[in-house]
């Protein structure tokens, strides 16, 4: 398609898709936990709270009024149809497990790489352990977590002497000291695919988990999962740019524009720049999604979906709603836009304040409603951002009062 015929795709049409396709208008709310993830490619699991939360936002009906917590929990543990393992830009998140080799492949296999050549490294100038060492520790975690099923790393030390071995972290810098090989080996076990992060000590919202085997997966080609990779976020995020896809995957500049070729995306106009579809999905959006209203977790996939974010979020508010680090917090959502935050308070309370005015009484109700549900599910739960926001620290510690214009 040459450039005088590329279509222009605006703002409010990037919303009506937003709308749908992650799944935050009532009338395309999801079923469960795997059709959110589908629809998202991916959740962010950084946070472990945050997937659940993001899995809440998105389902509908009674599903949506108990929670996600049981058909999620089933999904990851028994089912083993979602899996949580590093990604796109070193970072954890949840996928569905039909993605995984796609993700392996494309992201995390070439850090995984990293990784165990840097541990071997270290144990060279710390220890006296060399990689025939290493490999034998390896052999006997996995026949324990095998025979196991699940385990710790503290059961898995118990049992494997091995594992519990030290070395000199550092060796002639400031950060020289002693560091157990546990923890270390593990992440590198766990980002090659060999083993993976099951049920969590404790509730949903720990960040210690145990680990348990993974079976085999499909090897593909790098082209071929950088290819599937940018298909699933195509048409879950397009229209974006090369810097979005970029900034998404982590990847260089050079693989994004080998799989946009890979897949036959289209350039579309976004007034700000050039933006990509796949190449069946040139059509308008007809269907009106009608008004819709969301409170979405920190490091919600929608809103860390694109790196230019001005379409949907005043870069006014960036000061309230993001920490240091570029991190966003909870997001109060009205009709595609992000116009506020929220934060749970130590009661329960669900305290919300709009940055903007968009909508009025109707966007105020809408949000208010979507508040009680939240709160009706969390229950006793308590949620604390680990990456958290000025905004949300606000409102977390705030007066009482339920939304605050």
């Amino acid at each position: 398609m040459g450039t005088h015929t590329r279509r222009r795709i605006d703002a409010d049409e990037r919303r009506a898709r937003l709308a749908v396709r992650h799944r935050l208008a009532p009338s395309a709310r999801a079923s469960s936990a795997e059709e959110v993830a589908g629809s998202l490619v991916a959740l962010h699991a950084t946070d472990p709270a945050s997937v659940f939360l993001a899995v809440a936002a998105r389902l509908a009906g009674e599903q949506g009024e108990a929670g996600p917590v049981a058909g999620l929990e089933r999904a990851l543990y028994e089912d083993r149809t979602l899996t949580r393992m590093h990604g796109m830009r070193h970072t954890l998140f949840v996928f569905p497990t039909t993605l995984v080799p796609a993700v392996h492949a494309s992201t995390t296999r070439d850090v995984a790489a990293r990784e165990r050549t840097m541990l071997l490294k270290d144990l060279r100038k710390g220890s006296e352990y060399d990689e025939a060492w290493l490999t034998e520790t390896e052999r006997q975690v996995l026949a324990e977590l095998t025979a196991r099923g699940e385990a710790t790393g503290s059961e898995l030390g118990r049992a494997v002497p091995r594992l519990r071995a030290q070395y000199l972290y550092g060796v002639g810098t400031r950060q020289e000291g002693p560091q157990s090989l546990s923890s270390r080996l593990l992440r590198v076990l766990g980002m090659e695919g060999r083993i993976a992060r099951g049920r969590p000590l404790g509730a949903w919202t720990s960040s210690q988990f145990r680990w348990a085997p993974t079976p085999r997966q499909p090897d593909p080609s790098d082209e071929d999962a950088h290819a599937e990779l940018v298909r699933q976020w195509l048409a879950a995020c397009g229209p974006a740019t090369e810097a979005d896809l970029k900034w998404w995957t982590g990847w260089k500049v050079t693989d994004v524009r080998k799989a946009l070729a890979a897949v036959g995306a289209e350039p579309v106009d976004l007034g700000e720049g050039t933006g990509h579809v796949l190449p069946d999905d040139l059509d308008p959006v007809r269907a009106d999604p009608g008004p819709w209203a969301a409170l979405l977790p920190g490091l919600d996939p929608t809103a860390m979906g694109w790196q230019y974010r001005d379409w949907y979020t005043d870069p006014a508010h960036k000061s309230a709603l993001f920490d240091r680090s570029g991190n966003i917090g909870p997001t109060v959502w009205w009709n595609g836009r992000v116009v506020g935050g929220w934060a749970q308070r130590p009661d329960g309370e669900i305290a919300v304040r709009f940055l903007s005015g968009d909508g009025g009484a109707e966007a105020k109700a809408a949000v208010e409603e979507e508040a009680a549900r939240l709160r009706g599910w969390l229950g006793d739960a308590r949620v604390t951002p680990r990456f958290r926001t000025p905004l949300e620290r606000e409102l977390a510690g705030g007066p009482k009062g339920g939304v605050v214009a």
